[in-house]
């Protein structure tokens, strides 16, 4: 998934490019969530004050546990994204790579998150010559997925006692909740 420098031109490059199942699923390890289908992406790509502008939009399908009633769901997630792509010879002479102006530019100018200046979160670094897609879009996918995967919103989930779907039937448990903690005072004789 490269674009060389060279192929945009002066209108701009407008490209498609496909992310493999196999490459996906290995951006998705270890986060619960599995992809369905590859993913494509649609992107335009223009060069403005030195640098690119990439913008981005896909779907990803992808399947999870749901968090409430453990059965398999299936979730659309579409993405559109902006960024600007600075060549780090750019960036170096602006100071970007420098940790000392770095420093500087936190004391005086708002907020910080974690190693870059959140002015600067919107901008990702390039060689000059060719900008892979991947990484961006790997990131992107992981950025969309849900803290919290459900089959559906109204999910009523397991009965804490038997553990049946109460999304399928009811149990007929009793399900008050009484504090372990407080259960002594309802001993208490007044």
């Amino acid at each position: 998934m490269r674009v060389k420098i060279e192929e945009i031109r002066d209108a701009g490059l407008q490209t498609t490019k496909e992310m493999s199942l196999e490459s996906l699923g290995a951006a998705m390890e270890g986060s619960g969530f599995r992809p369905l289908e590859p993913l494509t992406v649609s992107a335009n790509l223009r060069k403005v004050s030195g640098g690119v502008l990439l913008e981005g939009k896909f779907t990803s399908r992808v399947v999870a546990e749901c968090k409430r009633c453990l059965t398999e769901s299936k979730l659309e997630l579409p993405v559109s994204f902006s960024l600007n792509l600075v060549p780090e010879s750019l960036a170096r002479g602006e100071g970007l790579l420098d940790k000392d102006e770095k420093d500087d530019d936190d004391k005086g100018h708002g907020e910080s998150g974690g190693s870059f200046t959140l002015e600067r979160a919107d901008e990702e670094l390039f060689d000059g010559k060719v900008i892979d897609l991947e990484p961006i879009v790997r990131e992107q996918v992981l950025l969309a997925l849900p803290m919290n995967a459900v089959c559906r919103e109204d999910c009523s989930g397991l009965c804490v006692k038997c553990g049946q779907n109460l999304n399928e039937k009811q149990c007929g448990c009793d399900t008050t909740f009484v504090d372990p903690r407080l259960a002594v005072l309802k001993n208490i004789k007044l």
